[in-house]
């Protein structure tokens, strides 16, 4: 009978000692010296199901190559180098445990899948934190890297979560880690609809990585599944593309209006036009550059202060080249492409010699900086704030043009000229105010092309074909035609780019504006006027 007992005894601490042993972190720390890659990511696993937030600096050192062993005894450091000899930190307590020779440690090898894994532990085991914002990084963390070891740790935490958008983000971590997990089919089959309802490109990769091991009950589930999401991509990539279209319309938008003006008012093609945009754009460099200088606090107010610097400069160039070379050239089209042209390699050679031939540095202020998502579109700010700023220079365009004694007069100039001069209208004065007035615009929008493009003597050159092209498609002076054409070319280009490319696509546009001007020469909104008709 004592035998018995005494044999039940030792059975009992055979069985008992090994599962102490396996929920010591240490003791599974300290295994991974003699661990191959397959090993470790189990060891990993069986880590962080300790629930011990102590083993995230070893799993953090371990991630970054620092985890060593010791020859000697293979118990398992953080080593830190120092001179010859390295200093052994503990993993868990990070107290010091000396210092130790090069050569009587081993580093432990980890490789990019044991990194993913470490990363999912981590998160896994900052599940449980008191902030808010560390769960929900890792909730993320599981589920962009899901693993069954978490599965049980993420349901743990699951029950204790109370704030809403937490809870959510845990669930769908959890449908991830379930349906690489050995659960049922009824959990497998509900963790898939969970994937489903979350949508996105992650959620497709999770389903598609799946599919091979996948229990042959659920394929019609699984297929269903990744068929709706890409679907559903499939809209959210054609409305991404409408907004970058967009976004490029309010470019062209910026770049164009200006030219609209002077040349639907004036009849003047400006090649020295896109010039003005690339001193706008200087100008923004120039104003962002004395504020680093003398006042860095304002940064973020550099691109409102350099607004009006930039249209008071771009603009005054404007009225001395329409005084000074313009206005002896009217009714002479070929001479006034050629001077302005000639204009234009002057003011590049000038940029070049000042500032140099180089990119100049025009920083983003904090409030243009990043982005963010809406549903399925990722936007950023500044692409945002130029959409906003270009359709503010419209509105105030309009309003100029239809509601001020200048405007009224800049219409009477453009629909007739004769008739205009006869009721007293100093018609000199209008075509140079409007050709410092299209340039000043011009100007604007080098500052706001200057947060998304290169500055450089070359910048307005990018831009100058385009905007003709606007202004012709949708009707030489019209600001209406000049949006409707800026924004429908926009969205087309975006269309176009990633089945023929970017290149090819410009030609096509080109190609399309011909053929569509021999139908309608005047553009999409003509203007209408006695001098027009005639």
């Amino acid at each position: 009978m004592f035998i018995r007992l005494f044999s039940l005894i030792l059975l009992i601490l055979s069985v008992a000692v090994p599962v102490k042993a396996q929920s010591d972190p240490k003791s599974l720390i300290d295994a991974l010296s003699k661990a191959d890659f397959t090993e470790a990511e189990k060891l990993i696993g069986q880590i962080a199901a300790t629930g011990d937030t102590r083993v995230v600096t070893a799993l953090e050192a371990f991630a970054e190559g620092d985890l060593y062993f010791r020859k000697s005894d293979n118990l398992v450091f953080i080593a830190k180098a120092a001179g010859s000899n390295v200093e052994l930190i503990d993993p868990l307590t990070g107290a010091s445990a000396g210092a130790a020779p090069k050569n009587t440690v081993t580093k432990i090898r980890v490789n990019n899948n044991l990194r993913r894994v470490i990363r999912s532990a981590m998160g896994g085991l900052t599940l449980l934190s008191p902030d808010r914002t560390v769960r929900l990084q890792a909730a993320d963390a599981v589920l962009r890297s899901p693993s069954p070891e978490n599965l049980e740790l993420v349901e743990a935490a699951l029950a204790k979560e109370t704030d809403g958008e937490v809870k959510a983000r845990m669930e769908e971590a959890r449908a991830v880690s379930v349906l690489s997990s050995n659960r049922s089919v009824d959990e497998k089959r509900a963790a898939i609809e969970t994937i489903k309802n979350l949508g996105g490109r992650n959620a497709l990769g999770i389903l598609n990585s799946v599919s091979g091991s996948i229990d042959p009950s659920l394929k019609g589930d699984l297929d269903a599944a990744i068929s709706s999401i890409e679907s559903e991509l499939q809209l959210w990539d054609m409305a991404q593309n409408v907004w970058y279209g967009l976004s490029l319309g309010s470019v062209l938008l910026l770049a164009a209006i200006g030219l609209a003006i002077t040349f639907g008012v004036m009849g003047i093609i400006n090649m020295a036009h896109g010039e003005m945009v690339m001193l706008g754009a200087y100008s923004t460099f120039v104003v962002q550059d004395a504020i680093r200088s003398n006042a860095p606090g304002l940064f973020d107010w550099s691109l409102a202060i350099a607004l009006p610097v930039a249209f008071l400069v771009t603009g005054a160039v404007g009225f001395v080249i329409e005084r000074g070379v313009i206005r002896f050239l009217y009714g002479r089209p070929l001479e006034t492409l050629l001077a302005t042209w000639g204009v234009s390699l002057i003011l590049q050679q000038a940029i070049r010699s000042i500032f140099g031939p180089t990119n100049q540095e025009v920083g983003n202020p904090s409030w243009m900086s990043g982005s963010f998502a809406l549903g399925g579109l990722t936007i950023t700010w500044n692409r945002l704030w130029i959409v906003v700023f270009s359709l503010s220079i419209f509105v105030a365009l309009l309003v100029v043009m239809k509601k001020s004694a200048y405007g009224l007069n800049m219409r009477a100039v453009t629909q007739n000229r004769r008739m205009a001069s006869s009721m007293g209208i100093r018609t000199p004065w209008v075509d140079a105010l409007t050709f410092a007035l299209g340039s000043g615009i011009a100007g604007i929008a080098g500052v706001a092309l200057s947060q998304i493009d290169n500055v450089s003597p070359n910048l307005g050159q990018s831009y100058i074909i385009d905007s003709f092209m606007v202004v012709v498609f949708g009707g030489v002076g019209n600001l209406w035609g000049t949006l409707v054409g800026a924004l429908s070319l926009g969205v087309l280009n975006k269309f176009l780019e990633p089945s023929v490319g970017a290149v090819l696509g410009k030609i096509l546009v080109l190609v399309l504006i011909i053929l569509f001007i021999q139908k309608r020469p005047r553009g999409l909104f003509a203007l209408k006027g006695r001098a027009v008709e005639a």
